[in-house]
């Protein structure tokens, strides 16, 4: 799996880039909020998801971890393909996406082209509750602090030790309760660790 591309920028399009990776240039597809980001940048990092087909191997790319993350959960959905969740994000943002699907706003998800009724209550039956759990997007209780990639990386470090996620959770969430977001990722898990 190629988890993500750094190089030049060769070619930009709405829908696609072309970098050059130490002399190997990737078609990766990419949505209009990737395009908005990169759009003036000469050397970029694409975060990528590869998908497989019976003709092709098709690379995407995003510019935040965010981002890919929705779109993996979006093809997760049964007859949402990787297309659709392109489309998905270019019309609408992450936050956007994430509100209407938590909100069972189902009227908003038709408005994009390719999505009629029954994928938009497929899209939020299925990720809805997905979305509130993981909630990468959430704000950390008690900080009013979005810090969410801090508190990610401490959770995944926790649950690879040997530590429930929910109790490494409880224990992630005091610990950014009582430092706000003034701590390092390694003194993070190390009292964290203290706590569970």
């Amino acid at each position: 799996m190629i988890a993500f591309l750094k190089g030049k920028l060769v070619h930009k399009d709405p829908t696609y880039v072309i970098i050059d990776v130490n002399g190997v240039g990737y078609h990766v597809h990419i949505s209009l909020q990737t395009f908005g980001e990169i759009k003036d940048q000469e050397n970029i990092l694409l975060f990528t998801h590869l998908a497989i087909r019976e003709d092709a191997h098709v690379l995407f790319g995003f510019s935040k971890e965010a981002e890919k993350k929705m779109f993996q959960l979006l093809i997760s959905v049964n007859g949402v393909g990787p297309s659709t969740a392109i489309v998905m994000l270019s019309y609408m943002s992450i936050d956007e996406l994430r509100s209407a699907i938590i909100h069972d706003d189902a009227v908003t998800l038709q408005r994009i082209k390719g999505i009629g009724g029954k994928t938009a209550q497929r899209v939020i039956i299925e990720l809805k509750d997905k979305l509130k759990k993981d909630s990468y997007e959430e704000i950390l209780p008690g900080t009013g602090v979005r810090n969410n990639t801090l508190r990610n990386e401490a959770l995944s470090a926790l649950v690879t030790l040997g530590i429930a996620r929910n109790v490494a959770e409880k224990s992630v969430d005091m610990v950014l309760k009582k430092s706000g977001n003034t701590i390092t990722l390694e003194d993070l898990v190390k009292q964290a660790l203290k706590n569970a």
